[in-house]
């Protein structure tokens, strides 16, 4: 198989990538934030519960408007709504403010990323699998430079809010440069699926390996940042551009996943996953040396990168031709666990400690294998498409 990226392809990339950025620069600002609100851990992952609820209600709507609108207004609309999510999270200190901006801009994100899968696998049919994992490392490449940019503007003394800001021109940019392109409609067929019958069991396992790598993927991006000022003693500048080692290790693994996709089965590719983020995050629990820290966030990172790329690649494969809806489904289970995972560790924190709240990712990524080995898939996904 041969992945042919076309105009529809690159600015599909571009507008995941638009959202990676935003995402993966939020997840640092939260320490940040907690600094100036004065709050506990628990009250600061209330931020990424609001991401969840806002991708929450995304994903109970995407289906239904791609139907009516079509998914190119669609994501043109998602991006919008997460430039005036940054706008209001940046505002001011106000819980209540950080809170809304943090669930519109996690409501407008979601449409892109609900909207981006079955564009991709629509395009792309056998080859699908690695235009979705090549997709979303361009996400955590672009993922990348943010917690970098964070950084800088906190080093610099211009704050951490210049870091997401900037994204606003970025995406006006891209508006101007994408005129004229547009994503194919759900064929006919598979709209009337989408309002009607039940997604198969072996989807809903899927599903359910969807939802504990992401869940993995936020506690590891919106609490990395903690660990490394608390257990390794960083100030808060380089410990919120440290995140950028797991983001940097989630982009390498999305690409390297893109083109594992096209050669060997789905399956073996996540239990290998599983298996390098087990061991990178053994590693990272046990020591308190930044030396050793960053490079095994790094493998974390190499191996969460998969979970979601090849998880809803093997969703969609399972829904029986109805890959909006597929997508859609998922983004609900992305969007509790986004939400549920964050909040669980920062309240565990508060009583225990953040070091023993972390053990809840080793138990995600039991849940994780053994999804996967309830729902085998022996051929590479999307076989039938």
């Amino acid at each position: 198989m041969r992945l042919e990226r076309d105009r529809l392809t690159w600015l599909t990339y571009l507008q995941l990538g638009s959202y990676g950025y935003f995402l993966y620069g939020f997840g640092p600002t939260l320490s940040l934030l907690r600094d100036e609100q004065g709050t506990s851990r628990s009250v600061a992952g209330l931020h990424g519960t609001a991401l969840a609820v806002g991708s929450l209600v995304s994903a109970l709507l995407v289906a239904r408007l791609v139907l009516r609108f079509g998914r190119t207004a669609v994501m043109w609309a998602g991006l919008a709504t997460l430039c005036t999510g940054i706008l209001v999270y940046t505002s001011s200190t106000a819980i209540p403010l950080t809170l809304a901006g943090a669930f519109i801009g996690a409501f407008g994100g979601s449409f892109v990323v609900v909207s981006s899968a079955p564009v991709l696998s629509d395009r792309h049919g056998e080859s699908g699998p690695s235009a979705i994992s090549e997709a979303n490392a361009v996400a955590a490449g672009v993922g990348t430079v943010a917690p970098l940019v964070v950084g800088a503007c906190v080093g610099l003394g211009l704050g951490w809010r210049p870091a997401l800001l900037v994204l606003l021109p970025v995406v006006l940019a891209l508006a101007v440069a994408g005129r004229g392109v547009r994503a194919p409609r759900p064929a006919l067929a598979a709209a009337d699926g989408e309002r009607a019958g039940r997604l198969p069991r072996r989807y809903w396992i899927s599903w359910g390996v969807v939802t504990a790598g992401i869940a993995v993927e936020f506690c590891l991006v919106l609490w990395t940042a903690d660990v490394l000022r608390d257990r390794m003693g960083l100030s808060p500048g380089p410990a919120a551009a440290g995140v950028t080692a797991l983001v940097a290790g989630m982009c390498a693994g999305r690409v390297l996943g893109g083109r594992l996709a096209l050669r060997w089965p789905v399956d073996t590719l996540l239990y290998a996953a599983i298996l390098t983020a087990g061991c990178g995050f053994t590693v990272f629990w046990l020591t308190d040396l930044t030396v050793l820290a960053l490079p095994t966030l790094l493998l974390c990172g190499l191996g969460v990168a998969l979970f979601y790329p090849l998880g809803i690649a093997r969703a969609i494969d399972a829904s029986e031709g109805r890959p909006d809806h597929a997508s859609a489904r998922a983004g609900l289970g992305a969007a509790l666990a986004s939400g549920a995972g964050p909040f669980v560790l920062g309240a565990l924190a508060d009583q225990v400690g953040l070091h023993l709240a972390l053990l809840i990712v080793p138990a995600l990524l039991l849940v994780a294998a053994a999804g996967v080995r309830l729902g085998k898939v022996h051929a590479p996904v999307p076989a039938t498409r």
